[in-house]
């Protein structure tokens, strides 16, 4: 019987064919060197997601211009395959409108979510699929456990770029093709084996921004493809009162402080937005305290249900802490109660679902929150 490889497939690597998601960054083109050093076939594939723009050529994002010259620098130096898949069209329909459409409902929507979703881990996919492909390889930060042709994702052991939030609407098919050699490591670690390998990307700093988003202006984005969605309205205080009038609601977020356009003798956060009567309300930080959240669109990824059996956390935020929960489940619906306090929950967002064992936090799934 042929012993396991070290992504857990029962094959040599030389006749392990694997599709490495090249972004251009260090993540990625030293995913593509590891797995090249270890013996396995390697092909680099490579998405143009959207046109670049002045703007988007000059800030810190994935899937520029840029980007594709240095992932094909990186797969020629490794002597490897490389492909660019042409995916704009994709890109707008499945990401950009849906970012966009999110906005104008008084959601704060995350992309990144949707375009792992759709794009990367859909298309892609079903292209490492046609190439007859062992596995999909990607330079997340997250750490995968495949046993028995069953793979499950756990936080990465750097919490400081812990990717699991963005992927817990993988599907089951999906999370057992992929692979994520950097869930072990250091961010700093992953930078020193790029400069052992010599790659030309080893200092190349992190992409940051949204990568459609030139500089973080979301604003200019949705005004460039849906310039009549700025309309003015109301500001009113928790007492119904209008205290302000703001220039449309796609300029605020739940939590916010800065710029909202009116002034009081107390700090004042936007609490909601109700975007069927085009208002922002305002009021002190403790009207932004939530324990209880009601999700949609569920997305479960554990096969073990004793898993909920556990003492249960969520996430409700990228940059967010684990916080203690007890979740309901109805079909695709749930319940969340949280067990402490948080502030600035927003629809829109993700709240992702962890329990702990002994390999770590293990992602479950999770769902969007409506309110």
């Amino acid at each position: 019987m042929t012993k396991l490889n070290s992504i857990g497939i029962a094959k040599d690597p030389k006749d392990t064919l694997v599709i490495v998601a090249m972004s251009g960054g260090v993540d990625s083109s030293t995913v593509a060197a590891m797995m090249k050093n270890e013996g396995y076939n390697v092909i680099g594939i490579t998405l143009k997601l959207y046109n670049d723009s002045k703007e988007t050529a000059s800030s810190k994002q994935c899937c520029a211009g840029q980007d594709i010259m240095d992932a094909k620098r990186v797969a020629d130096k490794l002597k490897i395959e490389h492909k660019i898949l042409y995916y704009q069209n994709k890109f707008k329909e499945g990401v950009i409108d849906n970012f966009i459409d999110s906005y104008l409902n008084g959601e704060t929507p995350i992309p990144c979510v949707q375009c792992n979703k759709t794009v990367k881990f859909t298309d892609l996919f079903e292209e490492a699929k046609r190439l007859n492909a062992d596995a999909l390889v990607t330079g997340h930060y997250v750490k995968s456990i495949t046993e028995k042709d069953n793979t499950d994702m756990y936080r990465g052991i750097d919490l400081n770029r812990d990717q699991s939030y963005f992927l817990f609407n993988t599907t089951k098919d999906q999370l057992n093709f992929l692979r994520f050699p950097l869930g072990n490591l250091l961010k700093d670690e992953t930078r020193n084996i790029a400069r052992e390998l010599d790659l030309n990307v080893a200092d190349k700093p992190d992409s940051q921004d949204i990568c459609f988003v030139p500089n973080g202006d979301y604003a200019s984005v949705i005004e460039k493809f849906r310039p009549n969605s700025f309309s003015k309205g109301n500001i009113k205080n928790m007492n119904g009162e209008v205290i302000g009038v703001h220039d449309g609601i796609i300029n605020y977020t739940i939590g916010q402080r800065k710029g909202i356009g009116v002034s009081d003798k107390n700090p004042l956060y936007v609490v909601k937005i109700i975007a069927d009567k085009n208002e922002i309300i305002v009021g002190a930080k403790e009207h932004l305290v939530k324990t209880k959240i009601n999700l949609k669109d569920l997305n479960i990824i554990t096969n073990d249900q004793n898993d909920f059996k556990n003492e249960l956390f969520v996430k409700v935020r990228s940059t967010g802490r684990l916080i203690k929960a007890k979740i309901d489940i109805n079909d695709t619906n749930a319940n969340v109660n949280l067990l402490e306090e948080e502030h600035g929950i927003a629809p829109g967002q993700a709240c992702v679902f962890y329990a702990k064992n002994n390999n770590g936090y293990k992602v479950l799934g999770g769902g969007w929150i409506k309110s």
